[in-house]
């Protein structure tokens, strides 16, 4: 609930700064706030700042010049905190290991093999039993409405066998305090959790892949289409009623990029600046509309978000009052 709140509150304070390392910088500063907060107010730190940054990503309304940057920046430190994330596991779980005998150590790594397990096995029932309990309709009508097919038996095998454990398990042993009891057993099972699901699942996903046949999955491409037409139309939707030159030219510009977009083409084209400022915001609203119903998910979302980025960053910037 705090990280909902606080992720909420973070909306009418990061678009006010209009400098892109300004931003990167107190976005980096609120989220270890976030962290501190949580541990001073004796919750999960770890689960707070998980919500947090989910509410944050899809409430605060980031333009195009600090969106690039700070995704640039993010993704570079989320690979970097991967990296540190194993390298301070390895190294308290030296002092641990150390200090257990031959017999302490097998029983403790037996008992993590298990829960590895139990992991894998209650994800695969999890999905499994989800993709037995799905209504499948006609695919007609499932085309007519919009909504994902039902996942096929192979489907969820490979989504079953998709659940690679991370950062945020490791994350979450690491923040134990030191007095927490079993912390030692739980930093060797986040461990064993982690990497035996790298190894195990990670080496064998794509066999399993070659096994099952699986058709050629085109739902992002699909929902990519789907997006870039919504944003179009949402676009031509804001001209109509401007009879200027450049309102022509940019509506014939963007009825060719339709007929691509509906056909899987590139649809991006240049266009006079002012009228693409105008016409951006309205394009990512109707893709957030897709997003926000269910209609396309993250993945097309985020690629059309990239293209309306570069679209708005060509105009160059906008003048005051515009």
């Amino acid at each position: 609930m705090v990280g909902w709140l606080l992720g909420v509150s973070i909306t009418r304070l990061i678009p006010r700064v209009g400098d892109a390392p300004t931003s990167v910088i107190l976005q980096f500063v609120v989220t270890f706030g976030v962290w501190l907060l949580a541990e001073r107010l004796g919750l999960s730190a770890v689960v707070t700042v998980v919500v947090f940054g989910l509410t944050a990503g899809r409430t605060v309304p980031l333009p195009a010049r600090l969106r690039i940057p700070s995704f640039a920046v993010w993704e570079a430190v989320t690979f970097v905190l991967n990296v540190l994330a194993f390298t301070l596991i390895g190294l308290q779980l030296g002092p641990i290991l150390e200090t257990l005998n031959s017999k302490e150590l097998m029983r403790l790594v037996g008992a993590a093999l298990i829960i590895l397990v139990v992991v894998i096995v209650v994800r695969l029932l999890w999905v499994m039993a989800y993709t037995m309990t799905q209504k499948k309709g006609p695919a007609t009508d499932q085309k007519a409405s919009g909504a994902m097919p039902p996942l096929s038996v192979k489907g969820g095998v490979v989504i079953s066998w998709s659940g690679m454990r991370g950062i945020v398990t490791l994350a979450a042993a690491l923040a134990l305090p030191m007095s927490f009891p079993g912390r030692d057993f739980i930093l060797l099972t986040a461990f064993v959790v982690v990497l035996g699901t790298l190894v195990v699942q990670g080496l064998t996903l794509r066999p399993l892949l070659v096994f099952l046949r699986l058709p050629k999955d085109n739902t992002v491409a699909m929902e990519l289409s789907l997006a870039r037409a919504a944003a179009l139309k949402a676009a031509m939707a804001e001209l109509d009623g401007d009879g200027t030159p450049a309102a022509e030219r940019l509506r014939s510009m963007y009825k060719e990029a339709l007929s691509k977009a509906r056909h899987g083409h590139d649809p991006r084209e240049s266009s006079d600046n002012t009228l693409r400022r105008r016409v951006v915001p309205v394009s990512r609203h109707a893709i957030a509309e897709l997003r926000r119903s269910g209609t396309i998910g993250d993945d097309a979302y985020r690629l059309v978000e990239e293209e309306l980025d570069w679209l708005e960053l060509s105009s160059g910037p906008a003048h005051v009052g515009e």
